[in-house]
């Protein structure tokens, strides 16, 4: 067994040297937002999108792989159905949720509440709260937004 052991932590340093870890300059500042913030720059979303719909650049270049982003539709508000190329990695911020997937029962995402969204599956949500809602979104890929074909708007 101590043989065993010792052949495993000795693996370690070339295990961990196999992962392909992103890289952060060192030069490149930290950063902290909530979604209240002033200094946030909140954007159009795609003509598709509910009106009041705001997207605010947290890291990265939208036009990029891996950006982060605050996503705000107003409350009460449906987003049609679509997809993205890239999977998403989210956070409810405020608000409350309810995202569908094609093929996969209806989700109520509440403060808090963690999501992943395959790339290219679509889906739609509606904002069943009376405040917007916000919600963090990871892209690994350049952000999009692609509207299904004859969906209801």
């Amino acid at each position: 067994m101590l043989k065993l052991l010792k052949m495993v932590f000795s693996a370690l340093p070339i295990l961990a040297g196999s992962f392909a870890w992103a890289e952060t300059p060192a030069s490149e500042p930290s950063v902290t937002f909530t979604a209240k913030d002033a200094q946030l720059k909140w954007g159009p979303c795609p003509p598709f999108l509910p009106k009041g719909c705001g997207i605010a650049v947290l890291h990265g270049d939208p036009a990029k792989d891996n950006v982060d982003v605050f996503f705000k539709v107003p409350g009460k508000s449906t987003i049609p159905l679509h997809w993205h190329t890239s999977p998403e990695r989210m956070v409810l911020v405020a608000g409350e949720l309810h995202v569908t997937y094609e093929g996969q029962k209806k989700a109520v995402l509440k403060s808090g509440t963690y999501a992943y969204g395959p790339a290219k599956k679509a889906h739609s949500a509606y904002c069943a709260s009376k405040v917007p809602c916000v919600l963090f979104i990871a892209f690994e890929s350049p952000l999009d937004a692609t509207p299904v074909e004859g969906a209801a708007k």
